[in-house]
């Protein structure tokens, strides 16, 4: 509707304009002046002379020259008229003509067709005026809505929903914008509702195949420690069968976990005050290969940990342990200032001194794995809980490989 009548008054504005300057041009010349008129003048002149008023001041207001019979250049300036056209009348004073009055007709239809161009070129400038002012409402309230609507389709195109749309109420198309808005808006919301059900699934699915493998290296660890001890060879063949599973299941374990390594980051640590004997309890329930000898005991106080993080920290630690170094555990703790720290050593080579600082990468894995089935996860999940639960871990050779948890006191 203002589209509407902006276009309207500029038609009219122009209409307007090409009327004015016809009949400007057109009557420019034209003074409308008839002897009646020169008659009326010649007496008010005449009257004006009477009351001594000045010359110059007559000229100016009637518009015309007076020529007196005493001026010297009286009969240049006559002819200069006559030749002119102009009107040239008797001038009477005190009874006598003194001289003559005229006016020119050809310098009034000049000062009069000056004026009209000059009131045509203002018209002009005005109109120009008039019609830049419409051309910047038209790209304000037009082109400027569109040109944003582009760019934002753009960044849609793009995939990038927190871009806005930015809604004015004077837009002619503010509503239409403000829906387009709104879409993206929804579209926005469908789309982190996505993020978080797949990042949930992935996770669940994390979970799960990483719990799998404890109680799966418990069943390993009890059909090796039978083997040992069993002479019937049916059994014997039994816990093949049973090995054999363990490790298809294992299998499919890891492979279920590979499948959501991205979301490892988003896995749920949630770090509640629990006594310290708990870990006492966790590291007895571990000691499945029998190889695992506890010195002292551990100082009673409140810890913050999540035990079933601890608890799958504490065997990935374990388990590579029995794996590589196939040795002795020794596990001790120690009180310092804020925690308690968690010492697990095995008497094994350990992992050369230049790849320490790596061992606690994700898929990271030492030069004596080759050969072995591992992802490199292990010690990357137990520091990566620890951490999330305000603890640490820390790796070094003494004596052997050592691996030390801390964990906050309450």
């Amino acid at each position: 509707m203002k589209l509407r009548f902006i276009l309207l008054a500029y038609t009219l504005l122009m209409a307007g304009f090409l009327l004015f300057m016809g009949r400007g041009l057109s009557g420019g010349s034209e003074s409308g002046r008839d002897m009646v008129f020169y008659n009326q003048q010649q007496k008010q002149v005449e009257e004006a002379l009477g009351s001594n008023e000045t010359r110059r001041n007559i000229c100016d207001r009637y518009g015309c020259e007076l020529l007196f019979f005493t001026d010297a250049d009286y009969q240049q300036q006559f002819r200069r008229l006559v030749q002119e056209r102009a009107v040239i009348p008797d001038l009477w004073v005190e009874g006598a003509i003194a001289g003559k009055v005229a006016w020119n007709e050809e310098a009034e239809a000049y000062r009069l067709q000056k004026n009209g161009l000059f009131r045509v070129a203002l018209l002009l400038w005005g109109l120009l005026f008039a019609a830049r002012a419409l051309l910047l409402a038209v790209y304000w309230y037009v082109i400027r809505p569109f040109e944003r609507l582009q760019r934002f389709s753009l960044q849609t195109a793009k995939g990038n929903l927190d871009f806005p749309l930015p809604v004015q109420k004077q837009d002619f198309f503010g509503v239409y914008a403000e829906s387009i808005d709104l879409m993206r808006e929804e579209l926005k919301r469908a789309r982190e509702s996505e993020y978080q059900a797949n990042r949930s699934k992935k996770e669940l699915v994390a979970e799960l195949s990483h719990d799998i493998k404890t109680p799966i290296a418990t069943i390993k660890a009890a059909c090796e420690l039978v083997r040992l001890k069993e002479q019937n060879e049916e059994t014997l063949k039994k816990l093949a069968v049973i090995e054999t599973k363990a490790d298809t299941v294992e299998c499919l374990a890891n492979n279920m976990f590979q499948a959501s390594l991205e979301e490892l980051t988003e896995l749920k640590v949630e770090a509640v005050a629990e006594e310290s004997r708990v870990i006492e309890k966790l590291i007895q329930s571990l000691n499945f290969y029998g190889q695992m000898e506890q010195e002292g005991s551990i100082a009673e106080c409140l810890l913050w940990l999540d035990p079933l993080r601890l608890e799958q920290a504490l065997d990935n630690i374990v388990s590579n342990s029995y794996k590589y170094a196939r040795t002795k555990m020794k596990v001790s703790f120690r009180e310092i200032q804020g925690g308690i720290v968690i010492r697990l050593q095995d008497q094994g080579p350990g992992v050369p001194d230049a790849e320490l600082s790596c061992i606690t990468e994700k898929f990271y894995r030492g030069s004596n794995a080759k050969g072995k089935s591992r992802s490199g996860l292990g010690l990357y999940l137990a520091r990566l809980f620890l951490e999330k639960m305000g603890g640490g871990l820390e790796c070094y050779h003494c004596d052997g490989f050592v691996v030390e948890l801390f964990l906050q006191k309450v």
